[in-house]
């Protein structure tokens, strides 16, 4: 029993300690105007959170997170920086309105997590009331996992391809679109 409160002590480091990482990565992201360190940036963001999601035993969203989010994203963003100064324009005003928006959406988001149980709660009510009718295993699968992804997640990975379909598409309509207009100019 030792050995696994050890255990939990280094992951919650390690969790906390991703957690740092992902925050300082949001607040130079939130400096930065050079839009080649912002996609460089969100890259590393995503791959922070893809290395959280191993740490809480999410395997499964990990590998998505960082195909996704840390892989085909920020070659869309690379592609669409070609289309782009590499410098953002510095706005007219300060965005105050927006920054106060967030700041209270934080605000609320913490206060709503401070309902939740504790993790890894056996008397929660996720493990009362939902993970025992997964593991009924409704679908005609063996495995409880391979049940879990293949039935109940199938929507959400339908719903990720259709995002990532979609950002695509537009990728390759700008990069049409600047093509014509460079052809026309040279007619």
């Amino acid at each position: 029993m030792g050995r696994r409160r050890g255990g939990t002590i280094i992951e919650t480091l390690i969790i906390n300690a991703l957690l740092v990482l992902m925050a300082l990565a949001v607040l130079v992201l939130a400096r930065t105007r050079n839009l080649f360190a912002v996609v460089v940036l969100s890259g590393v963001y995503s791959f922070l959170m893809a290395t959280l999601l191993v740490a809480l035993d999410a395997v499964d969203v990990a590998m998505t997170e960082a195909a996704v989010g840390a892989g085909v994203s920020t070659v869309l963003l690379l592609g669409a920086l070609h289309l782009c100064k590499s410098e953002e324009a510095r706005p007219a005003h300060r965005p105050w309105l927006p920054l106060a928006l967030s700041g209270a959406t934080g605000l609320l988001l913490i206060y709503g997590a401070l309902d939740l149980p504790d993790f890894a709660d056996p008397a929660a009510p996720i493990h009362r009331h939902v993970a025992p009718r997964y593991l009924q295993n409704e679908v005609d699968v063996p495995n409880v996992v391979t049940a879990v992804l293949a039935s109940f997640r199938g929507y959400d990975t339908l719903g990720e391809t259709t995002v990532v379909f979609t950002a695509g598409a537009g990728i390759v309509a700008l990069l049409r679109r600047r093509r014509h207009k460079g052809g026309g100019d040279a007619q």
